[in-house]
């Protein structure tokens, strides 16, 4: 059960008794056993190695977090909110609570819509979460996610990007919504800079867009965005998202499905280049009685052009299945096993090797080429307040 907080601080401070002002205490803490293993094969000599690990880990089902949020009614329909949210590393307590660097905002809303100031989500990241069963959480996160998030692409704002000015549709478009964000860098800028992304005024910058359309079962959305990423080689690297999702409630089950391709391109001293990265998914929740049934198929092809193999793209496809059985409305037991499988991967030296794997994988090995399969397992608890 959600607590409400009177803002007995801010009155101390104003001397102001506002009743409809109020501050709300939130969070999730979930943990679970997980179960990882990645089996892969040397392309230079034909072996193959195979490595595991057991652990108890958080976030499996919905991310560990704890926040504060509040609004302020400011008359003639105007509001004023904040949100601040921080993970929780709740499985071993070695962090506690971090910093506020999932979500941290104020706001300012109307008929107008929301303007809203802060580190936020992400435009794009919305439709690889949403139209995801697994919702980019533990093993059942969908290849999309895992590839589009990888440390090959060095998109550090694929999530998340700080310093951003958002703005938000009002809620009464008959159905319509969207929202137009841009972060802003804080670069100096410099006659010496540009010569590189690591030096470029506009490292760190990401820009984007999301526009739908929700009414009853159906749910819609388009996204785009741009993220400059840091590189010491190329002049200028940009990572391009576009993605569309949907979802269909039929009652008995709950249809998801996304396509998405992502451009790392190069702008380079002579010449310009770009590796693509096309993916989709289809899945579905199916309620049966107190729980939820939950599949999904994702893949994503790599085209990186003479990185890649001679003949067909490298290819990873995962499947994945799970449930969740609701003890109540605040807490939740959940299964989930995936399955990676990446194919054409025999002479892959790409940036991506360790992309494709469901959470442990490559972890402190050198692969030649991409694991040849992955396999994940998380037995878990949710509980939310």
């Amino acid at each position: 059960m959600k607590k409400s907080l009177t803002a007995l601080a801010a009155l101390a401070v104003t001397g102001l008794a506002s009743a409809q002002s109020s501050v709300t205490l939130f969070g999730v803490i979930d943990a679970g056993v997980t179960y990882q293993s990645a089996t892969s094969r040397d392309a230079t000599t034909g072996l193959t190695s195979k490595q595991s690990k057991w652990s108890l880990a958080n976030s499996g089902y919905n991310s560990s977090r704890i926040g504060f949020r509040g609004t302020e009614d400011l008359g003639g329909g105007l509001a004023a909110s904040f949100w601040l949210e921080a993970p929780i590393t709740n499985d071993d307590g070695a962090t506690g609570i971090s910093p506020f660097n999932r979500r941290s905002t104020v706001s300012l809303s109307g008929g107008f819509g929301e303007v809203r100031l802060g580190r936020d989500y992400t435009a794009t990241f919305w439709n690889d979460t949403v139209f995801d069963p697994f919702g980019t959480n533990g093993s059942g996160s969908s290849v999309i996610n895992t590839v589009s998030g990888s440390t090959g692409l060095n998109n550090a704002n694929y999530v998340r990007a700080s310093n951003m000015v958002g703005y938000f549709l009002p809620p009464n478009l008959g159905g319509f919504y969207g929202q137009l964000q841009y972060s802003l860098n804080e670069n100096t800028k410099t006659s010496a800079t540009d010569l590189t992304a690591a030096t470029s005024s506009s490292a760190g910058r990401y820009v984007g867009g999301r526009f739908g359309y929700a009414n009853g079962p159906l749910d819609v959305a388009l996204a785009m965005g741009e993220n400059v990423a840091v590189d010491t080689t190329s002049l200028t690297r940009k990572v391009q998202t576009i993605n569309l999702g949907a979802s269909y409630d039929f009652g008995p089950v709950k249809l998801f499905g996304e396509l998405s391709n992502v451009k790392n391109k190069f702008d380079l001293a002579v010449g310009n280049s770009h590796d693509s990265y096309n993916g989709y998914l289809i899945g579905a929740s199916m309620p049966v009685g107190a729980g939820v049934i939950r599949a999904s198929y994702s893949t994503v092809r790599y085209d990186e052009g003479a990185v890649g193999i001679t003949g067909e793209d490298p290819r990873a496809q995962k499947l994945a299945i799970g449930y969740v059985h609701n003890l109540s409305k605040r807490t939740a037991l959940y299964a989930t096993v995936a399955r990676v499988n990446n194919r054409n991967d025999a002479a892959y030296t790409g940036s991506l090797s360790a992309a494709s794997t469901t959470g442990y994988g490559s972890a402190g090995v050198s692969y030649t080429g991409l694991p040849r399969s992955s396999t994940g397992y998380d037995f878990g608890i949710r509980h939310a307040f």
